[in-house]
């Protein structure tokens, strides 16, 4: 009976440390992905809503995944300069209510969304500072 429970104990041991493994890209998006939640909760939240759900006709919500997918280039512009002058059409509704600038670094830019791009039903991977500066060099 004692050496059952210790070969059974050691048997679940030796499967949570192989199931805790993770490869370092997937350790980095996460990382960024739970840094991200704190910066959406700090700047974000209010208008976009705790679940992504926007904020009827004044914020749209970010759980159009092809919009996301679509404009995931344009996100850091919209991020980092606002929302002025463009109507977003998400979910067949229209949106030309004003984004505030968010003078963010391009490491808060990028987990900001990152955990965006990998929540609220979607999922995109990662995206990296040097994307980031990429984008905002592209921004019109």
């Amino acid at each position: 009976m004692r050496r059952t429970f210790i070969a059974i104990t050691l048997l679940a041991t030796l499967c949570a440390m192989v199931y805790s493994c993770q490869n370092a890209a997937q350790l980095q998006q996460d990382i960024a992905y739970v840094n991200g939640r704190d910066i959406y909760i700090r700047h974000c939240q209010n208008c976009h809503g705790k679940d992504g759900e926007g904020l009827a006709l004044l914020a749209p919500p970010l759980t159009d995944t092809i919009f996301l997918k679509n404009n995931k280039s344009k996100l850091a512009c919209f991020i980092k300069n606002g929302i002025s002058d463009t109507t977003l059409v998400i979910n067949g509704q229209k949106y030309d209510g004003k984004m505030p600038d968010f003078n963010l670094a391009n490491i808060d830019i990028a987990q900001l969304i990152v955990y965006i791009t990998n929540n609220f039903g979607n999922t995109q991977g990662m995206y990296t500072t040097e994307q980031v500066a990429k984008d905002l060099s592209d921004c019109k």
